[in-house]
């Protein structure tokens, strides 16, 4: 291994439904096809050295998925990421990608930042529930594990919660264009969720029920979800923030951004 690259890559559309496993084999297809020079792991079956870090549910879309991976030899951070980008379906786009220059990526993953929509739910009806959700100082909700039935707490893991202004679109039957725009004649209540990643891990379906338990929030039909962002969880705001900028930040300076000589 020479080098390691990161690359931030998205599941959109009809690919949120593709599971962790289906994207690890699009990957290692599109690797071999953009002949990108893996470095192996060692042992009676080599496999390329490829991390991923906190994958979206199955089912969630996802603006923000994170994965690394181990060079035998050296490649531009962008060209590799346009190449795979080629060769990756439409929905699984790769969107960024930076060289390894710090340790401990997956701990700067503090916090991710959740759009939930909900067709069928009137915003207001949405704000009296977000109202009740945040009042609670623990909200009991169960989830079914390979281990049973576990109940735990989702609310100390939001750090905010709130219904987010709407478009709506042109036409009952109109295209969506972003993703706070609504069909016209349609009741869609529009959330933006910030939830720190603690274990047991709190997912968007998790404060969902927390809304159903605290409000009595039922949903006509099961809510969309979209991750936005994930990263570095700034305590102050409580903003999510970029968890590349550490490995830009300890990038070589171009030579027209060295210094230049001083005058003797």
């Amino acid at each position: 291994m020479v080098q390691r690259i990161r690359l931030r890559y998205t599941k959109r559309g009809r690919l949120r439904f593709t599971s962790h496993r289906d994207f690890q084999r699009a990957l290692e297809r599109a690797l071999r096809r953009s002949a990108v020079p893996m470095a192996y792991s060692a042992g009676f079956s080599p496999h390329p050295r490829i991390s991923f870090a906190n994958a979206a549910p199955t089912g969630s879309a996802s603006e923000a998925e994170y994965v690394e991976l181990a060079l035998s030899a050296p490649r531009d951070p962008e060209l590799l990421r346009a190449q795979l980008d080629e060769s990756l379906p439409p929905g699984l786009d790769v969107v960024d990608a930076v060289e390894v220059r710090t340790p401990n990526f997956v701990e700067r993953l503090e916090a991710s930042v959740w759009e939930l929509r909900l067709s069928g739910v009137e915003p207001a009806a949405a704000s009296a529930a977000v109202a009740a959700f945040l009042a609670a100082e623990a909200v009991e909700v169960q989830r079914e594990t390979k281990n049973g039935v576990r109940t735990f707490d989702a609310r100390g893991a939001v750090v905010a919660l709130e219904v987010v202004e709407s478009q709506v679109a042109a036409g009952a039957d109109g295209p969506v264009e972003s993703s706070t725009d609504i069909a016209a004649g349609r009741a869609c209540a529009i959330l933006r969720l910030v939830v720190r990643h603690a274990t047991p891990a709190v997912r968007p379906d998790d404060v969902l029920s927390g809304l159903l338990v605290t409000a009595d929030l039922a949903l006509p039909v099961p809510a969309g979800a979209t991750r936005l962002a994930q990263g570095p969880l700034d305590q102050e705001s409580g903003a999510v923030t970029d968890p590349f900028a550490p490995d830009r930040g300890a990038a070589p300076a171009l030579p027209s951004e060295a210094a230049e000589p001083q005058p003797v």
